[in-house]
């Protein structure tokens, strides 16, 4: 059943349209995940399903009595409220009887002999009572237990940006709604409460709409894809793994079209080079074609847009910890830790928020000094660390100018030089958009820019610090492949499963009071943690790339049959008359535009010449990729 209809519904910003003439429609089992690159209008997407933000065009219509609960990615919470105020503040009757029986509860705590409170605490329990709300109240605690919300009697400014977030995001999850739509609801949790989110969203009643950066997230609960592409939106029926499936045939038939072009942008380049001359009717329009080709050839497709490796030299010795212990007040964080990092090492660290992973980073990028232990750093280690928090950015200038800031060029091994501005191209900032100012930027976009920095500065030693938050997929996939073949070593820290399984080689785990293990994969560290239960089957179920099956092979070069050559001897010919019939219909349509009947004979003539001058030229393509082939063999 249809709860949400999206009719013709277009935004844009400043001159940058987001997406136009969109329509779909939302159901009430659909669980979509929206996905497409920083920038394109995900969020804005969603403000305007949940009605908090105007399309430009078109409109929403929402289904009779349907009740919708939108958490965004920086939720604002009222600072003078506690998370329990916050958390159960809905006017719905049984969510304001939990609220005033919770508050009761909490009073009586601290004066049990209370008589008023007594009577308080008896008549909200039987509105529960009356409302069958046993069941949501139970829900309620539970939720709160699972994301780390313990206290819910402080005050909401004595609490971190993390646990707000959870706090917004148990009362989503907390009131009933017809339509649950999500902004990053990963961001700033940890491993093992991802997993219980899983569980918790797959057997949840109701539509869900979200967007986030965890593809195994996405392909585990998500029924349906929407991607942002260019300024349309794509629908795709399946999990994340069917849309990259699904893409990658979308993507390889408009690749497909593309190599056709350029095939016959190459035949007719051959063409002029051979001394074209534009005397006769038939070669002016065939050079006429040849411009319209060379209008149409693509620019280069996201695969030639591979970030390039910048290098610099790393010594044997990297980083050696001896002995290193931290804490704060008397809670270690780092107790005894001892380890030597090669060159070689991605190491993924691992641990629940608040147990140290930030804390270790900083430790190895001497932003704080131990209280213990050493930590030796060779000579030629460059490191670059990319921070949980943004760094200051001066938001009054342009893009490319905070990139040159830090270096105009780099070299990579092979001794290519990249420019900060192809480098930018790399991280998806094109064309114009490189010098739109940082103040325009998305919060995603900024956390791509600030990676772009980053990769500008040559490290031989590479600290992220949850990298794949505000990330969208495609730029991961970027660093990824960075990292892939980045020549020194990598420490994340990170929640991203999927982002671990494809970049990290170990994992060092952060457990209570500073202990330190490390793992083969995070297979074995979830193993660790509930070691009761049955080993999970491995959570590496999506493949790390997919291939592309479809190129051409040596076995798709034939020849051309006698026919087909004498066809290709004629068919400019039969093109150019085809053409030039239709320049005739035009201009007696004009001539006779009063007359109704004759200009609707014209209409279908134009038709159906047209339809045969499409067919003629794509015959004309067939023949010319061929007989390219031919000349390949």
């Amino acid at each position: 059943m249809h709860i949400v209809s999206v009719e013709g519904v277009s935004k844009s910003y400043k001159d940058k349209t987001l997406f136009e003439d969109t329509i779909l429609g939302i159901n009430d089992k659909d669980r979509i995940g929206l996905v497409g690159i920083n920038g394109t209008g995900k969020s804005t997407f969603l403000k305007i399903i949940a009605n908090i933000t105007d399309p430009d065009k078109g409109k929403v219509v929402y289904g009779q009595n349907i009740s919708i609960k939108y958490l965004p990615q920086t939720p604002e919470l009222d600072e003078n409220m506690t998370a329990l105020e916050h958390i159960l503040s809905s006017e719905k009757p049984l969510i304001r009887a939990i609220r005033m029986y919770e508050t009761a509860a909490s009073q009586l705590e601290k004066n049990p002999e209370n008589t008023s409170l007594q009577n308080k605490l008896s008549q909200y329990g039987s509105e529960i009572d009356a409302l069958e709300g046993w069941n949501s109240e139970f829900e309620a605690k539970s939720i709160l237990d699972r994301l780390g919300v313990k206290d819910t009697h402080k005050k909401i400014r004595e609490l971190s940006g993390g646990m707000r977030k959870r706090i917004a995001l148990a009362e989503s999850l907390i009131q009933p709604s017809d339509l649950l739509i999500l902004d990053e609801p990963t961001n700033h949790i940890d491993l093992d409460t991802i997993k219980w989110l899983e569980d918790y969203l797959k057997n949840r009643k109701g539509a869900l709409l979200l967007v986030t950066h965890d593809r195994y997230f996405l392909n585990r609960i998500i029924n349906r894809i929407l991607e942002i592409d260019k300024g349309h939106i794509y629908s795709y029926e399946g999990n994340f793994e069917y849309f990259l499936e699904k893409k990658t045939l979308r993507q390889h038939s408009e690749a497909s079209a593309e190599e056709k072009r350029r095939r016959l942008f190459l035949n007719e380049l051959s063409w002029i080079r051979r001394g074209a001359k534009a005397r006769t009717t038939k070669q002016k329009a065939r050079i006429k074609r040849f411009e319209e080709i060379k209008e149409s050839i693509a620019k280069p497709g996201e695969e030639e847009l591979q970030v390039p490796v910048a290098y610099t030299r790393l010594g044997k010795k990297v980083i050696e910890i001896n002995n290193v212990f931290k804490s704060y007040g008397e809670v270690p964080v780092i107790k005894n830790l001892s380890t030597i990092i090669l060159r070689d090492d991605r190491i993924g660290i691992v641990g629940p928020n608040g147990s140290g992973k930030t804390t270790l980073l900083n430790l190895i990028s001497g932003i704080i000094s131990p209280d213990g232990g050493s930590i030796d750093i060779g000579e030629t280690v460059k490191i670059a660390y990319y921070r949980q928090n943004n760094e200051d950015m001066d938001s009054s200038i342009r893009v490319i100018d905070y990139i040159k800031q830090t270096a105009e060029y780099v070299e990579t091994k092979e001794g290519r030089i990249i420019s900060a501005s192809q480098m930018l191209d790399r991280l998806l900032f094109e064309g114009s958009h490189k010098y739109s100012l940082i103040k325009n930027l998305s919060g995603g976009e900024r956390r791509r820019l600030l990676m772009a920095k980053i990769l500008m500065e040559k490290p031989n030693v590479l600290l992220l610090d949850e990298p794949t938050n505000d990330l969208d997929i495609q730029t991961l996939e970027i660093l990824e492949e960075y990292i892939e073949y980045f020549e020194g070593a990598v420490l994340i820290a990170s929640h991203d499963r999927y982002f671990l399984d494809k970049t990290a080689n170990k994992i060092l785990a952060i457990k209570p009071q500073g202990k330190i293990e490390f793992f083969n994969d995070l297979d074995s560290y979830f193993a660790s943690l509930n070691p009761i239960q049955t080993k999970e089957t491995s959570v590496k179920t999506l493949p790390s790339k997919l291939k592309n099956t479809y190129k051409e092979t040596a076995a798709n070069k034939v020849k051309l049959t006698y026919l087909e050559n004498k066809e290709l001897s004629l068919i400019d010919d039969e093109i150019e008359d085809l053409e030039n019939k239709l320049k005739e219909i035009t201009k007696e349509m004009e001539i006779c535009w009063s007359d109704f009947q004759k200009t609707n004979d014209l209409s279908l003539k134009y038709k159906t010449s047209q339809e045969e001058l499409d067919k003629k030229m794509q015959r004309w393509v067939y023949l010319n990729e061929k007989a390219e082939r031919s000349r390949e063999t």
